[in-house]
């Protein structure tokens, strides 16, 4: 019984915040256009975005070989 005095009113300050949020958000237009979201999934955006050239791969990377793996163990030997 003395549960109830803790549990309900975290309870109902629950309910009033997920109320408080969902008006928030339908104040705010979250739910005006519920179709585009699920529909844009269905087309190709890549056919209308401009080509680019290819990466130049004149220029030789900067560290060609990576540095060695050093261990603790390796300096007292």
């Amino acid at each position: 019984m003395e549960a109830l005095y803790l549990v309900l009113p975290l309870a109902l300050l629950f309910s009033a915040s997920a109320v408080g949020f969902f008006v928030w958000a339908a104040k705010n237009g979250q739910f005006d256009d519920l179709d585009t979201p699920a529909m844009r999934i269905l087309f190709d955006e890549n056919k209308h975005t401009k080509k680019t050239n290819p990466p130049n791969h004149t220029t030789p990377p900067t560290h060609p070989h990576p540095p060695p793996f050093h261990t603790p163990n390796d300096e007292q030997k």
